[in-house]
């Protein structure tokens, strides 16, 4: 979320000490955490596995990626329609510390690992995420997402989500409907067939 602060208010941020990620959620009371997530589960299950195709794991997703993109839902410009319908009001009212308190707790439970295609699909999706696609500008995947696609950082998680999310999350970055500077030229030549072997090799379902 771009940063608006006034350059006074900047400047006398500057003078005051940082503050970690263990100690934003600390100011968190347990038991409003407690809630808080009990209601994110409501939707993303326990624990954040998810049991519905079009809803994603949180389940071992990277805790700065989990936080960046709740903070983005909380401008219409960074994501897609029916993404912001669906976590306008649960971003809009939730403050900072809660959400890197909610990032951490997901980030830290046991990741659904990926359960790949034995066929044709899935090896040509390894084949793509391995080496890349230089026909349609595709680069490795691998040099940012990790080897195992575990992700890092502000960067996502992809082994072991829905096919279903999976698919949806490269069909509106080709489009612009979720805004990405850093995506969208990767994927704006993807072909269908490309997404469905990813998808293949990525997935758990």
């Amino acid at each position: 979320m771009a940063n608006k602060a006034a350059g006074l208010l900047l400047a006398a941020g500057a003078c005051l000490p940082a503050t970690s990620a263990a100690a934003q959620e600390n100011a968190v009371l347990p038991a409003e955490l407690s809630r808080t997530i009990a209601n994110c589960e409501s939707c993303h299950g326990p624990k954040g596995n998810s049991v519905t195709p079009a809803t994603p794991r949180l389940n071992g997703q990277q805790a700065g990626y989990l936080a960046a993109q709740l903070r983005n839902f909380r401008n219409p410009a960074m994501e897609d329609p029916h993404a912001i319908d669906a976590m306008w009001k649960t971003a809009t009212q939730t403050g900072d510390e809660m959400v890197t308190a909610l990032a951490n707790h997901f980030a830290s439970q046991a990741a659904t690992p990926p359960q790949p295609g034995n066929g044709p699909l899935a090896a040509e999706g390894r084949k793509i995420f391995e080496q890349g696609a230089a026909a349609q500008n595709l680069p490795v995947c691998a040099s940012c997402h990790g080897l195992q696609a575990e992700g890092n950082g502000a960067i996502p998680r992809l082994a072991g989500q829905h096919a279903a999310y999976l698919t949806h999350a490269m069909e509106v970055l080709q489009l612009e409907l979720r805004e990405s500077d850093v995506m969208h030229p990767k994927l704006n030549q993807i072909t269908d067939e490309q997404i469905q072997a990813l998808v293949a090799y990525l997935a758990n379902d």
